[in-house]
C-alpha cells in the first residue's frame, strides 16, 4: 500500500432502515483515475462523502495511506471535493477564488497570487486571474474550480458529477481536459458519474454500483466487453438482452433456446450452467451485422420498426417474434435509410455475445 492508496474496508452506510451503501470493499491506488458509475440513488455520492469526511460509515473503515479516517474531519484529510455546482464566489476575481483556501490557511497575499497564477498556467487559463467568474465560459469555470481544489495540494481530488450542467459538446471537451489535468498533476481522482461515456473515456478503473452494491470493478474495456452481471451488461452502454433457457454448454460456449430460436454466446466469467437455467444473452448493437449469410450462427430475420439517424451512425429498431432489438450501422454517406416494415436479416458472432444468469436489468 502506498501513502496515497484509499481503502474502503467493508463499508456500509445506513440511514435508519435504509441502506445507502452495502459492504463496499475495494482499494483505489494512488495516482489512479477511479470512477463510481451508477444510476441516481445507487449510493455513489454517499460513498464519496464518506471518503471526504462529511459522513462516517455505519460499518467498516475508510483508510487513506493506511491510516483509519474515523473521527478525522474533512479539513484534516488529504482530500479536496468539487461539487456539482462548483460553488465559486461571484464577487471574487478568478485568482481570489483559486487562492481562497490558502487565505484561510494564513498564506500571504503575495504567495497566494503567485500560486493562483501558477495554477492558471497549469489549467491553460493564463492571464485571466483578474476577471470575474461570470466572465468565463462554463468549461473555464470548471477548470477554475479544479485549480482552487488543487491550491491546497491535496493527495486526492473528489469530483461529484462536475460536468452534469454542461452542454454535450463541452462535456466531451472537458472529459479530455480533466484526464489531461489528472495525468499532468499525478493526483488520485475519484469521480462520481451516471454517464457511462464519461466513466469509459476517463477512468483507469470503474466501480459499477446498483442499489448500494458494487456489482463490478474493472478497467473500462473489461466492464464494457466482459460484464459480470445482468445489471452491468444492461447499464454500461447500449445492448440487446434476449431471454432464454440453457439447452447446452460446451466449454465456455452456451446455447440458449429463445423466442428467436437457438442462439449461442460465451459464458461470462467461466460460469457453468445447467440445462433449463434461465439466462440472458447480451449482444451489443454494433456487433450485429446486416445481410448475413443465412447459414451463419445466430442468424435472425426481423422487420424494421423505425430508424434513427445520429450523424455518424444509423440506429435500426427491429422486431422478431416479439423481441425488440437495436442494430447499429456506421454512416458511410449516401441515402441508405430503411423504411418501417423493411425485412432485414442479421447475425452476430457467438464470441461477441455474453450469457449471464437471469437478473435485474438497468431501468427495469
Amino acid at each position: 500500500m502506498t501513502t496515497k492508496d484509499i481503502v474502503l474496508d467493508h463499508v456500509s452506510i445506513r440511514f435508519g432502515s435504509y441502506t445507502a451503501v452495502d459492504n463496499a470493499h475495494l482499494t483505489i491506488q494512488g495516482g489512479e483515475f477511479f470512477s463510481f458509475l451508477g444510476p441516481s440513488g445507487c449510493g455513489k455520492t454517499t460513498l464519496l462523502r464518506c471518503v471526504s469526511g462529511f459522513s462516517e460509515p455505519t460499518e467498516g473503515r475508510v483508510l487513506i495511506g493506511g491510516k483509519d479516517m474515523k473521527g478525522v474531519g474533512p479539513n484534516k484529510r488529504p482530500t479536496a471535493l468539487i461539487f456539482q455546482n462548483l460553488a465559486l464566489f461571484p464577487l471574487m476575481s478568478v485568482a481570489e477564488n483559486i487562492a481562497f483556501p490558502l487565505e484561510v490557511r494564513g498564506v500571504s497575499r503575495k504567495e497566494r497570487r503567485k500560486r493562483a497564477d501558477e495554477l492558471l498556467d497549469m489549467i491553460a487559463l493564463p492571464g485571466v486571474g483578474d476577471k470575474k467568474v461570470h466572465e468565463l465560459s462554463g468549461g473555464q469555470r470548471q477548470r477554475v474550480a479544479i485549480a482552487r481544489a488543487l491550491a491546497v495540494e491535496p493527495d486526492i481530488l473528489l469530483l461529484d458529477e462536475p460536468l452534469s450542467a454542461l452542454d454535450l459538446k463541452l462535456r466531451h471537451h472537458m472529459r479530455t481536459e480533466l484526464r489531461a489535468i489528472q495525468q499532468r498533476v499525478g493526483l488520485t481522482f475519484i469521480y462520481i458519474t451516471h454517464d457511462q461515456g464519461e466513466a469509459l473515456t476517463m477512468s483507469d478503473r470503474i466501480a459499477v454500483m446498483n442499489a448500494g452494491v458494487i456489482e463490478q470493478i474493472g478497467d473500462p474495456e473489461s466492464v464494457y466487453n466482459r460484464p459480470k452481471t445482468s445489471f452491468v451488461a444492461s447499464f454500461v452502454g447500449e445492448t440487446n438482452a434476449i431471454e432464454g433457457k440453457v439447452v447446452l454448454q460446451s466449454g465456455e460456449m452456451v446455447t440458449l433456446e429463445t423466442p428467436l430460436g437457438p442462439l449461442q454466446g460465451k459464458a461470462a466469467g467461466g460460469r457453468r450452467y445447467k440445462n433449463g437455467d434461465s439466462c440472458y444473452l447480451f449482444i451489443r448493437p454494433e456487433q450485429m451485422e446486416l445481410k448475413a449469410d443465412a447459414e451463419a450462427p445466430n442468424t435472425i430475420a426481423a422487420s424494421v420498426t423505425k430508424e434513427e439517424f445520429e450523424g455518424n451512425s444509423r440506429i435500426l429498431f427491429v422486431s422478431a417474434n416479439g423481441v425488440d432489438m437495436r442494430v447499429t450501422r456506421v454512416n458511410r454517406g449516401g441515402s441508405d435509410g430503411m423504411v418501417t416494415g423493411h425485412a432485414v436479416t442479421f447475425a452476430f458472432d457467438p464470441a461477441h455475445a455474453t450469457v449471464l444468469p437471469h437478473g435485474q436489468l438497468a431501468g427495469a
